[in-house]
């Protein structure tokens, strides 16, 4: 399958776009002791890398929603690990890894929300370009944009596979 996929963004493109993320957010968060929220499992490999360029305390947890289970669409998201109460009161940021249509993402801001952080900040290293027609929640930082098309690599997976590639890819949907 990699073989036969698209580059989309190299590796360098890749960790420049990180260390932008970092440098927005830890300039919004330095010295509040915020909790750096992961989605797994593909928020996991973009917020490890984002906190790696902190110099400042912050707390790392993860909440976990799916929707595709090794699928290549998206059905009914199910919760397996609800944001916990302990994020009452602080500052979040959701990190995931690609904002499609925006039904998770939305899905998580309100689950979020429900527990009372003072503030909740989105992160998502890939954007889709989709239509204007598509109402998608809000992200506050954003590493790349692409066309919308089915990605792999840096945190997404095909079918479960190749979440660790430092790259990303485009598959053709086979």
């Amino acid at each position: 399958m990699r073989a036969a996929a698209r580059l989309v963004a190299s590796a360098e493109q890749v960790q420049a776009a990180i260390a932008a993320m970092a440098a927005q957010l830890a300039g919004r968060f330095r010295g509040r002791d915020p909790v750096v929220l992961a989605v797994m499992h593909g928020g996991v490999f973009p917020a490890v890398q984002i906190v790696r360029h902190f110099d400042f305390p912050y707390e790392f947890d993860y909440v976990h929603a799916t929707r595709y289970k090794r699928r290549l669409t998206g059905g009914a998201l199910e919760w397996l690990v609800r944001p916990r109460a302990a994020l009452r009161g602080r500052a979040v940021v959701l990190v995931d890894d690609v904002l499609d249509r925006g039904d998770t993402l939305a899905a998580l801001q309100r689950e979020v929300a429900r527990v009372g952080p003072a503030e909740v900040c989105t992160a998502v290293l890939v954007v889709k370009r989709v239509p204007e027609s598509i109402a998608r929640p809000p992200v506050d930082v954003v590493g790349l944009e692409t066309d919308d098309v089915y990605l792999f690599g840096c945190g997404m997976d095909y079918k479960g596979y190749w979440r660790g590639l430092p790259e990303l890819y485009a598959a053709d949907g086979r």
